[in-house]
């Protein structure tokens, strides 16, 4: 099989922890049997990278990726050129989960991108095919990275919430940032203008942004996410979604909640107390964990993508070279940005 064109050596981000990113070169990975190689155009900042940013990682990066197909190994049916997205989780396709279409709890997953395989702030990524997806070449594979974490963690969310509430007429989101501004996205086009979308924070920049979005915003520097729902509501709410991962967050949204409510849990890190019969069984209510997305969802988010590109334009607010990624991180997680974007 032959790789011609192919450099041989690459440089490549290397985290050093502390809030250091330097560069390094690597050899450029070859596609084996059932692999593609991509050569990574996009890939955007993930707030599950302050781990990395902070501590250091062994591996590159980087598990929001859109590139094009430049080598294919054996056994493979993608065509060199094709453009696309990468998936997070490498999941095997044949266990109880993957066979029920539960490839985000593949119970025999060989890797999740970027974190323990390296991933998408590298110029060339190499990946199975079977976690490859194809996007047409309408779309540009900037916009397409929010097929990802963006709308597609997002709308998995909400889909769960609506398997056990099938009337939301209104809803909350604790965080504001790249996810949380996803969730409101995704809800105003999944359940549509009538259904009123609140969504705290404390970033003024990320405020205005998700009025821009049609979100009612709660500055909590000023007031409570209880004090906001009751200033702009006359009732309690139906779906609450954290995405903050802040205890005192979820438990903000546990006491928003009406009878039949439901508490999506998507932000990962601390904890929540509560009392069952009080909260759970006397309301009737849920509290659900919501874990990035499935794969087959994606030809949906996809046409929710095309539909709707004019209005999710501006969550993507930066976009930085290769070689600029200390400067892009550092505004980040300084919090005064929408979704954060490295071109190559």
């Amino acid at each position: 099989m032959s790789f011609d064109g192919l450099p041989t050596r690459m440089r490549v981000p290397r985290f050093m922890g502390e809030g250091k990113i330097t560069f390094m070169e690597r050899e450029v990975p070859l596609p084996g049997p059932a692999q593609l190689l991509i050569k990574v155009k996009v890939n955007a900042l993930c707030g599950s990278e302050r781990g990395q940013f902070l501590h250091g990682s062994e591996v590159v990066p980087g598990h929001e990726a859109a590139g094009i197909v430049v080598a294919v190994g054996a056994d493979t049916h993608v065509s060199i050129g094709t453009p696309g997205v990468i998936f997070l989780m490498d999941y095997c396709g044949s266990c109880r989960s993957c066979q029920l279409g539960f490839t985000n709890q593949c119970l025999a997953k060989r890797a999740d991108m970027g974190f323990n395989h390296d991933g998408g702030y590298a110029p060339y990524e190499l990946v199975s095919e079977r976690i490859f997806f194809p996007v047409d070449d309408d779309i540009p594979l900037t916009e397409a990275t929010m097929l990802l974490d963006v709308m597609g963690t997002s709308s998995h969310a909400l889909k769960r919430a609506q398997r056990v509430h099938g009337d939301i007429q209104s809803l909350v989101i604790a965080g504001a940032g790249p996810v949380g501004l996803g969730v409101l996205a995704m809800a105003r086009i999944l359940f549509g203008d009538e259904v009123p979308i609140l969504i705290g924070d404390i970033v003024p920049y990320r405020l205005e942004l998700a009025a821009r979005l049609a979100g009612i915003p709660i500055d909590l520097k000023v007031q409570t996410l209880q004090d906001g729902v009751r200033k702009h509501l006359n009732s309690a709410i139906d779906l609450a979604i954290d995405t903050s991962g802040k205890s005192v967050a979820r438990q903000s949204c546990l006491d928003v909640l009406a009878k039949r409510g439901v508490l999506v849990c998507v932000g990962h890190g601390e904890g929540l107390t509560l009392e069952v019969s009080r909260d759970l069984i006397a309301p009737e209510r849920t509290i659900l964990g919501s874990e990035y997305f499935c794969f087959h969802e994606l030809p949906e988010t996809l046409q929710h993508l095309r539909t709707h590109r004019s209005y999710l334009q501006p969550l993507i607010t930066h976009r930085y070279p290769l070689a600029q990624i200390q400067a892009a991180f550092e505004l980040f997680f300084g919090g005064n940005t929408g979704k954060v974007v490295i071109e190559q």
